[in-house]
């Protein structure tokens, strides 16, 4: 007669593989019929876009699956060395940015002393918002401090977002200093 010395854990563990083998050895498993039918699932036919996080400073990655152009599931990207595939609660819902109901798609102006909103069109708020630089830019730019030549002015303030690239940030930063733009940012700094 063998003893077989085991402790309970092990005992436990031995007794889960045998069942789960006998199980399907006596259910006829036959692991040649067994294959995955992607016909069911929703992202089976999507389009798959990668993306970058637009809530905070982190880059997480994100895969937009479209279906005709409409978005239908993100999730983290597995090859994004920043996140791996995971995702906080907001990048879990970044797809609401796309599918709200709420979502702005016509720029918004409100007038000082105003509380309504008005609806503007696109060339409205350009063509605005480009004469209020201009006329701040004029009033306020230095060209000489203490003898020293600056070409600044320090009443105008850049901001960029977390959802942008390196060159939409190069080209923001380089646009903000030929204005003569001194406070210069980004949001993954702050």
């Amino acid at each position: 007669m063998v003893e077989i010395n085991l402790n309970r854990r092990q005992f436990l563990k031995l007794t889960g593989a045998t069942a789960a083998t006998l199980a399907v050895v006596e259910l006829g498993f036959n692991e040649k019929e067994v294959h995955a039918s992607t016909k069911e699932f929703k992202i089976a036919k999507t389009t798959v876009t990668p993306t970058i996080c637009c809530y905070c400073g982190v880059g997480c990655g994100i895969l937009v699956h479209t279906n005709d152009e409409t978005v239908v599931y993100t999730e983290g990207d597995p090859d994004n060395p920043i996140n791996e595939g995971k995702l906080c609660s907001k990048g879990t819902t970044l797809r609401q940015l796309y599918t709200s109901e709420k979502r702005l798609t016509k720029p918004l102006y409100r007038a000082p002393g105003s509380e309504k909103w008005e609806e503007k069109s696109w060339d409205w708020m350009y063509d605005t918002i480009a004469k209020r630089v201009k006329e701040t830019r004029d009033k306020t730019f230095v060209h000489k401090e203490n003898g020293i030549t600056v070409n600044k002015t320090e009443t105008i303030a850049s901001l960029g977002g977390a959802a942008l690239d390196n060159e939409e940030t190069y080209l923001l930063a380089k646009l903000m200093r030929g204005l003569g733009v001194t406070y210069i940012e980004h949001q993954a700094r702050i």
